[in-house]
């Protein structure tokens, strides 16, 4: 391993003592010292008693990862006088890693480690080099084969899979209907929009960044973001803008898909291409629930994905149908200028408590991934670290537990302290109390995150919760199972995505003609998420099942789609076959073992409402398995599990 950061003694240069230990006294230290052992060589700084210690997953960046105050302390001095002796002395512009040192830097990070973890972790790091990238191009193996791909969105899956098609030479165009790529992040332009998973968690290990404004990017910062990846990879130059895909169809003959595409002014267009790869999503369709009466409003009303800017809500009466994800967030944002607003709610979220949700990232952290070489990389390995295996274990079903409502010991202990914050942030409102704690397990659907911002909004003189159900829809407002009418000018639904309707969007016709949609008759399936009987060359990114709830990195398993894909298509080329498809047996086998590992889990075994399960009652959204599970599982197609045509 060989890493060059000459660059960090002019970075360094003119800072002063005092300035040096005034940003260390807000850095993340345990992510800082491997940071400085990579720069310097000295792994001697890495000492064992000033490691993370166990500590909440929901610890922010203001934490310390356990360490008591003398720790911290320690760990400052050493980080100031690697710092200043790197000011003052420069380093040798060429540090040398042996693959044991990395080792070693991972496990003062991780404690110790199975050997099976290490590739991925290295992976996420994203140093020394950059492990995703394809091995092979299409030129050294298959120089004289045509094979182009047609990718259908230009979202977070499909900049990734574009990216790597790319490295390796492999000729594509991503099919986009927006003006622009971003995907679900450039739908959602609703007030108070942001990521409810750490925005170091939720980027490419190919574009690892430090400049981020806020811990939990805000929707323009991380639409800037992929704007940005676009840019500096060359991808906007094989995006169709403006372009819907309409069909796809797999000629048996040509072993080739052909493709429908809707252009901006109406027109069709055929294209024609070896494989299709989606990367469309989950949450790209809101869903808008029938509700009698719904047409008789006489005011505006939207969707939060659809946010109407053209509205002004100051001194206006708005009603919000939902408290999901997006309702939750949107709330407190409207409660700041409506007249009055009314929260509709089917069931409250679990509501998890973290400070800082909302805030700017502290200046000081913002200097040292600014001017600290691979600062930001340590500290989003940190990120993802805590989140590998989460709280997969606080989620999982104890048969011997007996409980109306939670599903294991750990289980409950989350349930008393997502409660205890819900009790004291409702001390003297207990009619709104009453209403917020909910009756199901933690993790049996999604929670979301708080930092004051939403209970201090809920207890406004303007807001009113109301949770006994929605009767009807009248010309004035919403009237609920109580009798109560809502009188409102404005009704807003924050009710989600047709989430469990993959790819409802287009239709693909694959051998015999078959439909995708009566094939899966309303419970999607597919091989890893990623390959569907019948579909040759169809590979699925964010499909069935690859949605995560208590653990693991949406990002990561994007990008392990993506990997998977690429070396599907080099098994191909060097195999000189035209397409492959998955066989039925290993398709149903890994599916079995998916719904069997989900009714292990609380998401399993509740009945509560969640856009997780689709109409036939099956969890088709989320990934059981450990995160290592689905690595493994994607980094090499298994050959006797595909026909080869």
């Amino acid at each position: 391993m060989t890493l060059q950061h000459a660059e960090v003694t002019t970075l360094l240069a003119g800072v002063s003592d005092d300035e040096l230990r005034s940003v260390l006294e807000e850095a993340h230290l345990v992510t800082l010292l491997p940071t400085l052992a990579s720069l310097t060589g000295d792994l001697s700084i890495l000492r064992q008693n000033l490691r993370p210690k166990p500590v909440s997953i929901y610890e922010g960046i203001a934490g310390q990862s356990g360490l008591s105050t003398d720790e911290q302390s320690e760990a400052r001095e050493l980080a100031f006088q690697t710092l200043a002796s790197i000011r003052d002395n420069g380093l040798d512009g060429t540090v040398r890693l042996s693959s044991e040192q990395l080792r070693q830097m991972l496990e003062f990070m991780t404690g110790p480690i199975d050997e099976a973890y290490v590739p991925m972790l290295i992976h996420e790091l994203g140093m020394p080099v950059d492990t995703g990238a394809p091995s092979w191009t299409k030129a050294a193996i298959a120089p004289d084969t045509a094979f182009d791909v047609v990718i259908i969105g230009a979202g977070m899956s499909g900049l990734a899979a574009g990216h790597r098609l790319d490295q390796a030479g492999v000729a594509f165009s991503i099919i986009e209907r927006r003006s622009d790529v971003g995907g679900v992040w450039l739908d959602n332009s609703y007030p108070g929009a942001r990521l409810d998973t750490t925005n170091f968690n939720y980027s490419y290990s190919f574009a690892q960044t430090g400049s981020w404004p806020s811990q939990y990017s805000r929707r323009d910062e991380i639409l800037d973001y992929f704007r940005g990846v676009a840019d500096e990879l060359s991808l906007r130059e094989h995006i169709r803008f403006s372009s819907e895909f309409v069909h796809g169809a797999y000629d048996e003959a040509s072993a080739t898909w052909t493709v429908t595409i809707r252009n901006e002014n109406g027109s069709e267009e055929t294209l024609h291409a070896n494989a299709i790869i989606s990367a469309v999503g989950q949450l790209n369709e809101p869903n808008i629930p029938y509700i009698s009466g719904a047409e008789t409003f006489r005011g505006p009303t939207w969707h939060t994905a659809r946010w109407n800017h053209d509205v002004d809500l100051a001194d206006k009466r708005v009603v919000i149908i939902g408290t999901g994800a997006s309702a939750f967030q949107v709330f407190p944002q409207v409660a700041k200028i409506a007249k009055h607003v009314t929260v509709l709610q089917r069931t409250p979220p679990y509501v998890v408590p973290t400070p800082g949700y909302t805030s700017e990232m502290p200046n000081a952290m913002k200097w040292l991934f600014q001017n600290v070489p691979n600062y930001h990389r340590w500290y989003r390995f940190s990120q993802f670290w805590a989140n590998v295996d989460g709280i997969r274990d606080l989620a999982i079903v104890d048969p011997e537990w007996h409980h109306p409502i939670s599903v294991s010991e750990k289980n409950e202990d989350v349930r008393q302290y997502l409660i205890a914050y819900l009790t004291d942030a409702f001390a003297e409102r207990p009619d709104l109390l009453a209403q917020v704690i909910p009756n199901y397990p933690p993790y049996a659907k999604r929670s979301v995150r708080d930092d004051g911002t939403w209970t201090s909004a809920l207890k406004q003189d303007n807001v009113n919760l109301n949770s006994e159900g929605i009767a009807r829809i009248t010309p004035e407002g919403v009237e609920t199972k109580d009798g109560t009418i809502h009188e409102a000018d404005v009704i807003i639904y924050g009710t989600g995505f047709k989430a469990a309707d993959f790819l409802r969007t287009f239709e693909l016709s694959g051998i015999d003609g078959v439909s995708l949609h009566d094939e899966w008759d309303g419970d999607a399936r597919a091989y890893w998420g990623i390959t569907v009987p019948k579909f040759p060359n169809l590979f699925l990114l964010y499909g069935p099942n690859t949605n995560l709830n208590t653990h693991g990195s949406s990002v990561l398993f994007t990008e392990a789609g993506v990997e998977y894909t690429l070396e599907c298509i080099r098994m191909l080329l060097s195999r000189g076959a035209r397409a492959l498809n998955v066989k039925a047996e290993p398709f149903v086998e890994f599916n079995d073992l998916v719904d069997a590992t989900t009714m292990t889990m609380a998401i399993g075994v509740s009945n509560v409402n969640t856009w997780y399960r689709n109409s036939k009652g099956r969890i088709s959204q989320n990934w059981p398995l450990t995160t290592l599970d689905y690595w493994q599982g994607t980094r090499e197609p298994r050959v006797e599990h595909y026909e080869f045509l």
